[in-house]
């Protein structure tokens, strides 16, 4: 069920709600959270089939903010707000909520949103494009406990990188550190079943890909020794080598679908290790809601460390500075919680 509100307000909003809810024969609201997505107008569509499939999993009460641009200046002194309201099959197990600023309106967007916010819910918000360099900040990242952004879709993600880190704050995230939830959780299972040390390691993906740099970070931090960065045709993220003291591991995908995983003195297995969709990785992300300290540690290492430790005239093991970062656990998933965890079990036994 759709309902069209042209100039209208928060109030008229939350009574097309209700009675959209009791059209369909769904009084109750049964939603677990409230997610704001922020966007343009290019990418709502793909934003908002993501968080569609996701609510499947995370029934929640969808908010998308679209900031649309007043082409004259007396237009931009004017406000108006314009609604779509989504209940029912329109919006698959939640309900959907498309806002339209335009004019002043636009500089105040909280003012909208915090009205339609589920009561005694948790609050998400979700820049696929765009993001402000510090979420927690913005006005509109202040009302949530979780802010999800995307250095994939910036202009030099690289760089991106190193102002997230300068203005973290305990609830950001970055679907680029998502996507490598199956890399991180793979080595730490393959470090897992060998008792050895690890002595160096060099990460191979595409030259402008955050979460190969992520990645490098999180191993460099977690195991304490030098990574090397190295560039691929990709797609993505394409292999992950770690010298020990018992013989190389290799990790490799070169497909961006089926990977190999290849350990000295045992036969090597095929992985499925695809790339996954933004509705997968946004279904991750509402998993949990609290602090990710073990992304914030990652974060902290910093893209010019990494540098630093692989090249040959890097400082020897244990002589780095300490970072003065969080330690959690090494992996998102809670089934993969236990697990994840051995790559600080490595760099603690040496």
């Amino acid at each position: 069920m759709k309902t069209d509100l042209t100039d209208t307000t928060a109030s008229k909003i939350n009574k097309a709600l209700v009675q959209a809810r009791r059209a369909i024969g769904t009084p109750a609201v049964g939603m677990v959270l409230t997610l704001v997505i922020v966007t343009d107008e290019e990418n709502a569509y793909d934003a908002l089939k993501a968080a569609g499939d996701a609510s499947h999993e995370h029934p929640s009460r969808t908010l998308v903010v679209i900031k649309r641009v007043s082409r004259s200046p007396r237009d931009r002194t004017q406000s108006r707000l314009d609604a779509e309201v989504r209940v029912g099959a329109d919006a698959g197990t939640g309900e959907t909520v498309i806002l339209r600023l335009h004019g002043e309106v636009v500089d105040h967007a909280q003012s909208v949103v915090l009205p339609l916010l589920l009561p005694d819910a948790p609050v998400v918000v979700w820049w696929p494009v765009n993001a402000p360099l510090d979420p927690a900040k913005d006005p509109l990242g202040a009302l949530a406990q979780r802010r999800v952004t995307d250095t994939y879709a910036c202009e030099k993600p690289v760089e991106e990188l190193a102002a997230r880190a300068d203005a973290y704050t305990p609830g950001d995230t970055d679907l680029s550190w998502t996507r490598i939830t199956p890399w991180r959780s793979m080595l730490a299972a393959a470090l897992d079943q060998i008792a050895c040390e690890v002595q160096g390691v060099e990460v191979e993906g595409e030259e402008f890909n955050p979460s190969c740099e992520l990645l490098a970070m999180w191993l460099a931090d977690r195991l304490d020794v030098p990574v090397k960065r190295s560039h691929s045709s990709g797609p993505g993220l394409t292999a992950v080598r770690m010298d020990t003291d018992c013989g190389p591991i290799v990790l490799d995908r070169a497909d961006g679908s089926l990977a190999t995983l290849s350990i000295q003195g045992q036969p090597k297995r095929a992985v499925a290790l695809k790339r996954r969709d933004t509705a997968e990785l946004i279904a991750e992300e509402l998993r949990r809601l609290d602090p990710d300290d073990t992304y914030a540690s990652a974060l902290r290492y910093g893209v010019a460390r990494l540098k630093s430790s692989g090249r040959t005239d890097a400082p020897a093991k244990g002589e780095r500075e300490a970072v003065p970062a969080p330690v959690g656990s090494a992996a998102k998933a809670p089934a993969s919680r236990a697990t994840a965890q051995a790559p600080v079990k490595k760099a603690a036994a040496k």
